[in-house]
């Protein structure tokens, strides 16, 4: 086996993200033949002895790939919060598997579980453009004005602007409206901020879509591996960012 980048060897073993290995190797964790490794080192398993923690890495696990619809009550962390169940709860296979796709404690919808940390890395790395699709519920229905507005950006409490956004209205609902948002970011409480800030107050977030990949008929709680043909739609989108930014920019029309 040839040398790979020491994060790139630590991912493939199930150790989170690519971007959480480097951060193991900034903080000293991580050592190749008992020396404290450097961010940017290439290794070769079958030759150096690499540790995180002073342990050995294992070989590598199954791969695993598992979308699960989070209800909402639950963190999509691996522990429990207080009084919230972690999704991780949700799913009754062993191993370690890590979220992809974050949604806060109110929300609801599409997570992934992996321990493919390379996939990982290229679903949450914005490089690569990756849309996310939610269905939202607003308290009241918006005028064209708002909806424009939030398809241009909007700039949130902090100072942050929101990039350009696909926002439709699927359907009235009572005083409200169910939105269809599309979106290529995914700030902490972006779309509640961005609701409120255009007097759209959100009601209820359910996440549909991550790239290719749809939540589908799963009911909340439920969950499911995935087929063989979304993991290679998944991995194949990684080779083409560029098309998926150019369809995203493509203006959307309301159904």
């Amino acid at each position: 086996m040839t040398s790979e980048r020491l994060q790139k060897i630590l991912a493939r073993a199930g150790l989170g993200s690519r971007r959480a290995c480097e951060e193991f190797i900034l903080a000293g964790r991580v050592t190749v033949n008992n020396r404290p490794a450097i961010l940017g080192q290439k290794a070769d398993p079958s030759l150096d002895t690499i540790k995180l923690d002073g342990k050995p890495l294992e070989p590598p696990e199954a791969m695993a790939y598992i979308a699960v619809h989070k209800p909402r009550g639950v963190v999509s962390t691996l522990k429990p919060e207080g009084t919230y169940r972690s999704i991780r709860e949700l799913v009754d296979v062993p191993g370690r598997l890590y979220p992809v796709g974050r949604l806060d404690v109110d929300s609801e919808g599409l997570i992934l579980l992996t321990n493919d940390g390379e996939l990982a890395n290229q679903l949450t790395h914005p490089k690569y453009g990756h849309e996310k699709e939610y269905r939202v519920l607003v308290a009241r229905r918006p005028d064209e004005i708002q909806l424009s507005a939030w398809r241009r950006g909007v700039v949130l409490s902090d100072g942050y602007r929101t990039q350009p956004a696909r926002v439709d209205v699927i359907e009235f609902f009572g005083k409200g409206a169910w939105l269809r948002v599309i979106m290529q970011e995914g700030r902490k409480r972006q779309i509640r901020e961005t609701g409120s800030q255009l007097g759209l107050p959100v009601v209820r977030i359910l996440r549909v879509r991550i790239g290719s990949l749809r939540l589908g008929a799963l009911k909340s709680g439920q969950w499911r591996s995935l087929s063989p043909a979304e993991i290679g739609d998944l991995k194949e989108a990684k080779r083409a960012p560029d098309k998926i930014r150019q369809a995203h920019h493509k203006p959307g029309k309301k159904q």
